[in-house]
This record gives structure tokens, sequence and C-alpha cells, in this order.
């Protein structure tokens, strides 16, 4: 229940707790603005993402710069993407943006300068020319790690926990079996739970298990016994 709360999944979260036959946390009816901004983020729709934000809490964005900074890099990303896959590219839109968005706050920051920099660079190389650290700026997978970081804020705002208790005992229990492997104690060569997460712990990931979790509907699929 913790974790699907934290995490955004209010359908699932209603489910385990009827099948588990448990009292539904308030939290519950809570998470719809974090899924709404989750969902913004994964369309590629980061400017209604930005203004649900500050909507549900100006302050978030205001007393985190990188966060801020992250969001309009990636609307800028995403702006790029939409004028150089149409017929006649028209930059002008993207350099607007980055003129009057990040320009100001690059150079408060040599990390946002950098990766200004970079971004900008995806309006020089064709899409099929991009390096690996060029093409990595057009992965989804982007709009996924900014989508967890804008929940973390909005959770830690809110002073709820920042990460999933599921989530730390996997890596407990996935970090004792490794300890007990070195050891050479007598185990079985799997111990596996049939938890998506487990496999994100053994293998070092600290994010890929909410998108294995995820089913057509954005929400996560709840296995009860």
């Amino acid at each position: 229940m913790d974790y699907l709360i934290n995490e955004g999944y209010p359908s699932a979260a209603k489910k385990f707790a009827m099948e588990a036959n448990i009292q539904p946390s308030a939290d519950v009816e809570s998470i719809q603005e974090r899924v709404e901004i989750r969902n913004a983020i994964h369309a590629g729709d980061i400017s209604t993402a930005i203004e649900r934000i500050n909507e549900l809490n100006p302050q978030i964005l205001d007393q985190n710069s990188s966060l801020h900074f992250a969001l309009l890099r990636l609307q800028l990303i995403e702006i790029i993407r939409n004028c150089t896959t149409t017929p006649q590219t028209d930059i002008t839109t993207a350099l607007t943006f980055a003129t009057s968005q990040l320009a100001p706050r690059a150079p408060t920051n040599r990390e946002f300068l950098e990766d200004l920099e970079r971004t900008m660079a995806l309006l020089i190389f064709p899409p099929e020319n991009l390096t690996p650290p060029l093409a990595a700026l057009l992965d989804p997978n982007l709009r996924q790690i900014v989508a967890n970081r804008v929940n973390e804020a909005i959770l830690s705002s809110q002073g709820a926990r920042r990460e999933a208790r599921i989530k730390n005992l996997v890596r407990l229990r996935a970090w004792a079996e490794q300890k007990a492997r070195e050891a050479q104690k007598d185990l079985p060569p799997t111990l596996n739970l049939g938890l998506a997460l487990e496999r994100d712990a053994q293998n070092g990931s600290g994010g890929g298990g909410d998108s294995a979790m995820m089913q057509g509907d954005g929400d996560a699929e709840v296995v009860t016994s």
C-alpha cells in the first residue's frame, strides 16, 4: 500500500486494500494530482505539468532550482523534438524559449550551462547522426527520470516519505543475499519473491521497477494471495 500510494497508483492501491481487506488510507484519494502531473510529463506536455505543480504548491519549484531547470530543459527538448520532425523545420520557437526561459538561469550553475549547451546541440545535428549522449536526451526514459524527481519533490513538500518502505526492504534483502553468498552460505540459486523491484535492487537500478509494474491504463497490477 505504501509503495502504491507514494508512486501514484490510486486504482491499484484501492484494489489492494479491498483484496487484502484493509482500510484504505486517506492518501489514496489525494494522489490524483500527482498522477495527472506524472501523466503530463510522460506525454511530453511539460508546460501543463509545470502549471499543475505551481497550482499544487508554487514553492516546490521556487525552492528547487535544479528541478525547475530540469523541467524547463525537458520542455525545450520537446519543442526541439517537434520542430525537427516536421517537414519544414522552424527552430524559432526553440530559440525563443531557450533564450527567455533557460539562458537567464544557466549562468547560475555550471551544470545548467552544460545541460543547455548539450540540449541546443540537438538543433545542429540531424536525429540519425546524434552521438549517444545527445540521443539520450530524446529517449523517453528522460521523461520518466524527471517525473520521478517531481513525484519525490511533491511528496517531500507534503511531508510524506520520499521513497516507499518496500523499496528499502527489497534493497536490504538483496544486500543480505549478496553478503550470504559472499560468505558461501548454503542458498538456492535464486531467491525470487516475485517483485519487479527485486530485479532493480540486484541490478543496482532505482527506477526501472516502476515501469515494469505499469499496465496499459497507467496504473499498477496488484497480485495478492
